[in-house]
């Protein structure tokens, strides 16, 4: 393997890339090591596989704007655990062509005389831009978030945009006049194209929207969910019930070889378009609900209905004895657990140790090169009789 290593100038003030002083080789040391301590002791851990993409992997950057002490505008990611911007005009982990758009869209605030918002006040126009790449098609989405929904002369700020960087396909106004932590309000307007975008993986067809989650890493993650359903063997004779289900992406890849596919989402927008997403895709043996997923399993459970394949694909902080008793109901034949968080991946296991399942596959993926996450994918049985 070629070694790769980065030398980024705000790597201390930003955080963001924890392992950049380690050589790529070194980083998958350090993560097979976190396995392994954290799992072993459970199952053996297979070697983790490197991510096909090390440098600009990124399919989704966001940069927040605002303006320093001179006056000057600057755009970048906030410093860890603050709110202090830390002025970027490139990452070696995120998309190169994102980077230049948020760097144009920087430059013309200033030639637009347009204003950057300021958290202290709740005043100002343009607070992010989000910038969202099909690596697979080359589709490109620019999300202007701003804090008003007033925006002088847009049709020409949108024409000179999309005169500098021509591949964009679509230009969304994202308008979140809140004083919260997240990114994205609650009104959008298109002001180009379609208002989506559409990537390739596995041999589907996805439409990812603004507010839609989708894989940062899509060429790691395309390996990762074809491995993950090889080692679980579907026949063609069973029910799959995909929870924390996004847009939509393992259950219709696994469509291809269940009996039916049950996914289960509690975000609408992403529940929209894992419905267009099959359809697109010509898939009629999937079935998409808006619903928290530990409710939606008790009441299947209740009917008397089951699910030999339940696939749990939770955030950073894991799942919760709620949906894992509700898991438990359905009697699954398999749990396929993919995780972004070994820490509370080991905790997770340890309820399903204890409750009649064995640990069938333990698979780590480099999913965040120069980051210490590291995905996880562990494949669990029913023990007969329990």
């Amino acid at each position: 393997m070629a070694e790769v290593k980065i030398n980024c100038a705000v790597s201390k003030k930003c955080g963001g890339c924890q392992l950049s002083n380690m050589t790529y080789s070194q980083q998958l040391s350090f993560k097979q090591a976190k396995v392994v301590k954290l799992l072993g002791k459970m199952h053996r851990v297979e070697e983790i596989v490197p991510s096909p993409r090390k440098l600009h992997y990124r399919n989704k950057v966001q940069a927040a704007f605002g303006r320093t002490k001179s006056g000057m505008i600057i755009s970048g990611v906030y410093q860890s655990s603050t709110h202090n911007i830390v002025r970027t005009d490139a990452c070696c982990i995120e998309d190169e062509k994102a980077d230049a758009i948020i760097v144009t869209v920087r430059e013309l605030i200033k030639s637009f005389n347009l204003t950057v918002f300021d958290e202290r006040s709740g005043e100002g126009f343009l607070r992010h831009v989000l910038v969202k790449r099909a690596f697979a098609t080359g589709e490109i989405m620019v999300v202007l978030v701003t804090g008003t929904p007033v925006f002088k002369s847009k049709n020409a700020f949108c024409e000179e945009l999309l005169r500098r960087h021509p591949d964009i396909t679509t230009v969304i106004q994202n308008v979140n006049n809140r004083f919260t932590s997240l990114v994205l309000g609650d009104k959008e307007t298109v002001l180009y194209g379609t208002g989506y975008i559409t990537d390739e993986l596995c041999g589907l067809k996805f439409r990812i929207s603004s507010k839609s989650f989708y894989q940062i890493n899509r060429d790691c993650a395309e390996l990762m969910f074809s491995h993950a359903l090889d080692s679980v063997g579907l026949t063609g004779d069973e029910v799959v019930i995909d929870a924390y289900s996004g847009v939509g992406t393992i259950g219709l890849i696994a469509s291809k070889q269940a009996k039916k596919v049950i996914s289960v989402e509690l975000n609408p927008d992403a529940v929209r378009d894992a419905k267009i997403n099959a359809k697109i895709n010509g898939i009629r043996n999937a079935a998409f609900y808006c619903a928290d997923a530990s409710d939606f399993m008790a009441e299947m459970a209740k009917e008397n209905e089951r699910a030999d394949l339940v696939i749990m694909d939770p955030p950073r902080a894991g799942s919760t004895v709620t949906f894992m008793k509700s898991v438990l109901r359905l009697l699954p034949e398999k749990v396929l657990y993919i995780s972004c968080n070994p820490e509370t991946l080991a905790r997770d296991l340890t309820f399903f140790l204890k409750n009649g399942y064995r640990i069938r596959l333990c698979q780590p993926y480099d999913m965040f090169p120069f980051t210490e996450h590291v995905e996880t994918v562990c494949l669990m049985s029913r023990v007969e009789g329990k």
